[in-house]
């Protein structure tokens, strides 16, 4: 399941995919539905003082570890049918950005991509982001997607994140 973690489109890119667009043109049997969370939501959550502290912190995004060399999916029978495998990279995003079209502020990590937080040592950037990663997914923040033949989905990678279901 390629899509079966949380995460954001391209945020290891200098400049990340705005949007996604997935059309339902071929649906399992049962399951399959498409997970959401609300980062801009969930950045309103946080208390004033942690998230002056975030707004200080770059995260380190990257998708090394997934298609690079000896990464996760580089020797599976996914990778051929992955555009682009050869094209790894990373990118340093501030931790909370503000939305181009709303000027919201938006917690802009994901447990898919950002790997790190610039100036600080790995167990404190772990304890950070894991903290991040289980308050984002609580069910407040998250909405399920259930495929009918046809559907469309769009979303802003911006302000969300997204997972497949791994049920099918």
């Amino acid at each position: 399941n390629i899509g079966g973690g949380w995460h954001t489109d391209h945020s290891y890119e200098a400049a990340p995919a705005l949007g996604s667009i997935l059309v339902a043109r071929e649906l399992p049997s049962n399951g399959g539905n498409t997970q959401f969370a609300h980062l801009g939501r969930v950045c309103a959550d946080l208390s004033p003082r942690f998230r002056d502290i975030l707004k200080g912190l770059k995260g380190v995004h990257s998708n090394e570890h997934l298609y690079g060399e000896g990464g996760y999916y580089r020797d599976t029978d996914q990778s051929k049918n992955l555009g682009g495998i050869d094209v790894v990279g990373s990118a340093v995003h501030p931790m909370i950005i503000s939305h181009p079209v709303t000027g919201q502020p938006v917690l802009y990590v994901n447990p898919g991509h950002t790997i790190g937080i610039e100036e600080l040592d790995h167990g404190e950037a772990f304890a950070i982001l894991h903290y991040l990663y289980e308050f984002a997914s609580q069910p407040a923040y998250t909405c399920s997607f259930d495929w009918q033949p046809g559907s469309v989905a769009i979303w802003d990678n911006r302000l969300t994140w997204h997972l497949a279901d791994n049920d099918y």
